[in-house]
């Protein structure tokens, strides 16, 4: 998740959402609260808006695509709309932040990592399911989950994150499993 969830936004002030705790300090001292006018100078310059903020985003100056993507977000972001309720890799979950993180401790064994071989400039995946998956490695990202969700120790799961299929997180319980986890081999 690179940011808060936007279900309900309207109406809520900036940098407030309990369950999102990485806002920057610029952003939860703000005295923004989201409405069409504050969200409309968000997405033209975030920066205007809020100085100082950490978002990496140098916003859109194109009147009409804000107003789109104003319009889409507004009935996109209510309570039970059906784009943002998509699955684990489906609607607004994975491009918004929004939705429930899969939990990484219940896994089919095609998501359940065994093996990664790196060779060159390929990651070879082998899962629970004797199934083997390459990945070019600037299309695979090593990410660590840490909370109840996250996978058990030495059991990585590898989550898909391309809507081509062509690039995957592997997501391991802690950092000092990922280099003692991957083995060099041609």
């Amino acid at each position: 998740m690179t940011g808060p969830s936007l279900t309900d936004l309207w109406g809520r002030k900036a940098g407030s959402l309990p369950s999102f705790n990485r806002y920057s300090p610029a952003l939860k001292s703000a005295n923004v609260t989201w409405d069409d006018k504050t969200l409309n100078e968000w997405i033209k310059d975030p920066q205007h808006l809020v100085p100082g903020n950490e978002m990496t985003f140098d916003g859109i100056k194109d009147d009409r695509q804000r107003a789109d993507l104003l319009a889409f977000l507004k009935q996109a972001s209510q309570p039970g709309a059906s784009v943002a309720q998509g699955g684990q890799m489906g609607g607004m979950s994975g491009m918004m932040g929004g939705g429930r993180v899969p939990n990484l401790k219940h896994l089919d064994p095609e998501n359940r990592v065994q093996a990664i071989t790196y060779c060159k400039d390929t990651y070879t995946i082998t899962t629970a399911n004797g199934q083997t998956r390459r990945f070019w490695e600037r299309n695979l990202r090593l990410k660590t989950d840490a909370s109840g969700d996250g996978p058990e120790k030495n059991a990585p799961a590898l989550v898909g994150a391309g809507m081509a299929g062509d690039r995957a997180d592997v997501i391991f319980a802690d950092p000092s499993e990922i280099t003692s986890f991957i083995v060099n081999k041609c």
